[in-house]
């Protein structure tokens, strides 16, 4: 089976590698080609990211990716990653998507009117500063393939690099991940 991450706005990061690493991930994607932006801090790299990439574009990054795979696939999307996934979750063509696991994707408040074709775990965040996390839980769980987990954490608790990085959440969702993708 192909384990997939598609990254947040950072990119390629010594500490998104070492999460590949732990979880026995076969790919990662990102929308700067592996290249390592070193970003000083989130407004730089979602500034950095709508300047040169967009979500369009992204997901056109992801789906070359998937193009080249072969066999069953589960994705681990993270933020604007996440977001990508959801999108792409529209059509899943010769069923090769077994799952999806998306943390935080802020942007699915956006595209609320995709129904998923393969099975999409959505970990939301405690708040969002743009919308109503509550509200969208609402319009999304009534959808099939989908199951929302509110987690008390905030947005960017899986990323070393974010500011609201929470290490005990890291450490609970690794553990998942490993268990649900061996």
């Amino acid at each position: 089976m192909n384990i997939v991450i598609v990254s947040d706005v950072f990119g390629m990061t010594p500490a998104l590698i070492k999460l590949k690493d732990k979880l026995g991930v076969t790919t990662i994607v990102d929308p700067y080609n592996g290249k390592s932006m070193d970003f000083k801090n989130e407004a730089e790299a979602y500034s950095c990211f709508m300047a040169k990439v967009g979500l369009e574009h992204y997901i056109s990054i992801v789906l070359e990716a998937l193009v080249s795979l072969d066999g069953k696939t589960t994705l681990i999307g993270f933020s604007i990653g996440a977001s990508a996934i959801w999108i792409i979750s529209q059509t899943n063509e010769n069923n090769f998507i077994k799952q999806a696991f998306c943390f935080y994707s802020s942007q699915i408040r956006n595209f609320s009117q995709i129904d998923p074709c393969f099975k999409i775990n959505l970990i939301l965040p405690k708040n969002e500063a743009h919308f109503d996390v509550v509200e969208l839980i609402k319009k999304l769980e009534v959808k099939a393939n989908v199951k929302i987990t509110q987690v008390e954490y905030l947005h960017g608790f899986m990323n070393y690099h974010s500011n609201n990085f929470n290490n005990t959440g890291y450490q609970k969702y690794v553990t998942l991940l490993r268990t649900i993708t061996r």
